[in-house]
């Protein structure tokens, strides 16, 4: 049978698998990696649903077949060179096996020579996209109560203080937008989106209902 001419397209490596990423088909986050070979590919264009080649099993799996974890697949790309493929998708609980959102879960210390560990210990969307980091970060502030914090100021003082906040912050956006400079306008605009979603954090309100919202208008 003559392969599809998609797939034709796709650089397999001499063991006949190709990476695969994972990404939340709405907020960006990075979820996980894994492996594929035809067929799987095959049966993920054919069925909606990813599949991936498990290399320690030797056999095709469909993602959430046991955990019900499922990734729906919206959306696949090639990188410019062929050898790697992404899958957007939308997923249903946690995509790794240890019960995080994202596998990427650990980060690696030292790196840039300076001793520090990059990005976000574990659990806190180490792979996510900026907006879901900062999310992760205020919904810790609520959680936690750090003393000196203020997110905790802010929350501490109710909805509609925060809600007044959003609108000070807007009309100072505005103002820097008509008649100040672009840094000063993506300072005020970093205030905007952080005190915006201090206010989703108050209301209980998840960042990817909002993210829905914006997909919904992306006509």
């Amino acid at each position: 049978m003559t392969a599809p001419a998609w797939l034709e397209r796709v650089r397999f490596g001499p063991d006949g698998l190709v990476p695969v990423i994972a990404q939340d088909h709405l907020s960006g986050d990075v979820l996980m990696l894994a492996w594929a070979n035809a067929e799987a590919l095959e049966r993920t264009v054919e069925s909606g649903q990813a599949h991936y080649w498990s290399r320690s099993r030797k056999s095709l799996w469909r993602k959430g077949e046991t955990s019900g974890h499922t990734q729906r697949v919206t959306d696949i790309r090639l990188d410019c060179d062929g050898d790697t493929v992404l899958y957007r998708v939308e997923q249903v609980g946690p995509a790794c096996h240890e019960g995080t959102r994202s596998c990427f879960s650990a980060g690696l210390a030292g790196v840039g020579g300076d001793g520090a560990a990059p990005g976000w210990e574990r659990g806190e969307e180490p792979g996510g996209h900026l907006l879901t980091r900062l999310a992760a970060l205020v919904a810790r502030r609520a959680a936690e109560r750090p003393a000196g914090s203020y997110t905790v100021a802010l929350l501490e003082q109710g909805t509609p203080r925060i809600a007044q906040k959003v609108g000070e912050e807007a009309v100072e956006t505005v103002v820097a937008s008509l008649a100040e400079g672009d840094e000063r306008l993506a300072s005020e605009a970093a205030d905007l989106v952080y005190h915006l979603v201090v206010l989703l954090q108050s209301r209980g309100l998840a960042p990817a209902r909002v993210w829905e919202a914006l997909a919904g208008r992306a006509r």
